[in-house]
């Protein structure tokens, strides 16, 4: 494991402000629609919002721009609960010009997340989704963590580039924080992680990715 720096990233915008970053070399969502991607992957990849009910827990590795969060509010018919792994939080500003793109589709969720928005981490209301932000390495933060979710949104930056939110041993530790039935779903279809989910207890497959990526990955933990 490297040496962890908690410095944020230096970003980059390209595309009209999509933010990249500089410390992965990758973006924070696609550069094709961001918002698409998520509803395509990470709701619908859980089957989302048709399992939600009062108390649902989700959990996330890479909270971002807070995309997702904001993505799942707007979707969401019931209270449920969201706990989001970050080693890199962006700096306020950074995140309302990432979200600003959002601003007509999801406006009174950005609000709510800039409103409550801090880099240091905690409880931020979003509409009916109460999360903790969790601020540190996922290795360390995770194995922590009392609870186990009902959904895994896995969206760290892509395997080759970050592959430490990847390893065996945090795919473990998902494996591990999974309710019986619970789900995953990412962006990624890389032979490696699927092996480690499946090794962990999940029923894996792939199905298509959004635009150009040509599959993603799903599961449903074993009872």
């Amino acid at each position: 494991m490297t040496e962890y720096d908690p410095k944020p990233d230096n970003l980059s915008w390209r595309d009209g402000d999509v933010p990249f970053s500089t410390r992965f070399d990758d973006p924070y969502f696609s550069v094709q629609n961001g918002l698409e991607e998520t509803q395509h992957t990470f709701l619908a990849g859980n089957n989302l919002p048709d399992r939600l009910y009062d108390g649902f827990h989700v959990a996330e590795l890479g909270f971002g721009t807070g995309l997702n969060l904001m993505a799942l509010a707007a979707a969401t018919p019931c209270p449920i609960q969201m706990t989001s792994f970050e080693a890199y939080p962006l700096p306020y500003a950074d995140l309302a010009r990432a979200t600003q793109r959002w601003q007509e589709i999801l406006g009174p969720m950005r609000d709510a997340l800039l409103a409550n928005y801090t880099p240091d981490g905690g409880q931020i209301q979003v509409g009916p989704v109460t999360l903790n932000l969790i601020i540190g390495q996922a290795l360390t933060t995770l194995p922590q963590w009392q609870e186990r979710a009902d959904a895994w949104f896995l969206d760290g930056f892509a395997p080759a580039r970050n592959p430490e939110l990847w390893s065996d041993e945090l795919m473990a530790q998902v494996c591990a924080h999974t309710a019986p039935n619970g789900t995953f779903a990412t962006y990624t279809s890389a032979g490696a992680v699927r092996r480690a989910l499946k090794s962990g207890g999940f029923t894996v497959r792939k199905i298509g990715g959004y635009g150009r990526k040509r599959e993603m990955s799903v599961g449903v933990m074993q009872d």
